[in-house]
């Protein structure tokens, strides 16, 4: 992206899409976007206007959805809004049987919504809601969703793209537990589900992210100075992966990382519990 620094640049090359191509895939074709209300579900949205898709954005937000609407509407495209909390399990059934009764059924369902949060464990004491929070947003919810709406993606052979993180495949970072527990919960989820889906003639892609420059991580001021992804040159690369079906997708140094990290893994936990104790 324009705005990148130089070291962004080098981290996350450019995302080159082929328009027409995305217009042959989704044409015609109704794709769910969880966490639509801002970010890269936002983003997507946006993106997907121009290809004659039928949109459903999911997110809690009504009011935030509806300017998204009514943006994708404004540049031509086509989407409805159905709001929804993945936390509260009758929500998610509400949001299911809307989403079974879409006419033709569902060809993407794009899995990403959700939700952050940095806290130490001596802070969490009395706030276990915020473990239970975050696993539903993260976790239980699109499990619970996928489950029910999976005849209608099996029977038109559709994709279901899962937005997960880098931090999945790296060694778990002090106060981030709600957080890396439900994320590897989801992945671990997913990758199980995968054979059976693709058995089904299910198209899957997971994509792991590094750190993207969104609200979520905005409380977050030691991410300030982090090199981050732009939420649009994620979307690039969600769509990307649709029409090409990619089954994968993460950064081209994350290899070397993992590879580090597992070398590294006493020196790390040596090292943050260090740096605990430095700040008490």
């Amino acid at each position: 992206m324009s705005h990148y620094s130089l070291l962004e640049h080098l981290l996350f090359p450019p995302t080159h899409i082929g328009e027409q191509r995305i217009v042959n895939a989704m044409a015609g074709k109704t794709v769910v976007i969880t966490g639509a209300s801002y970010g890269i579900g936002e983003q997507l949205a946006y993106l997907f206007a121009g290809t004659g898709a039928k949109m459903v954005l999911v997110a809690r937000t009504e009011d935030k959805l509806q300017h998204v609407k009514a943006e994708v509407e404004r540049h031509g495209g086509k989407a409805i809004v159905l709001p929804a909390n993945l936390a509260d399990p009758s929500s998610v059934d509400k949001l299911a049987e809307q989403l079974l009764n879409l006419q033709g059924g569902i060809d993407y369902f794009i899995s990403n919504a959700g939700k952050s949060i940095r806290r130490p464990l001596s802070e969490s004491l009395d706030r276990y809601h915020d473990f239970t929070r975050t696993m539903g947003v993260n976790y239980l919810g699109p499990v619970q969703l996928l489950l029910k709406v999976l005849p209608s993606i099996v029977q038109n052979r559709g994709h279901i793209i899962n937005v997960s993180s880098v931090s999945v495949l790296l060694p778990p970072a002090p106060r981030w537990a709600a957080y890396q527990a439900s994320k590897s919960a989801m992945d671990q989820w997913f990758r199980s589900a995968v054979p059976e889906l693709e058995a089904s003639g299910v198209c899957t892609t997971t994509i792991y992210l590094p750190l993207v420059r969104t609200r979520m991580i905005a409380p977050t001021e030691a991410y300030n100075n982090v090199p981050a992804m732009d939420p649009v040159h994620v979307a690039r690369k969600v769509c990307r992966a649709m029409y090409k079906k990619q089954r994968i997708i993460r950064p081209w140094w994350l290899p070397v990382v993992e590879l580090a990290s597992l070398l590294l893994r006493r020196p790390w936990q040596w090292w943050s519990t260090y740096k605990l104790k430095k700040q008490k």
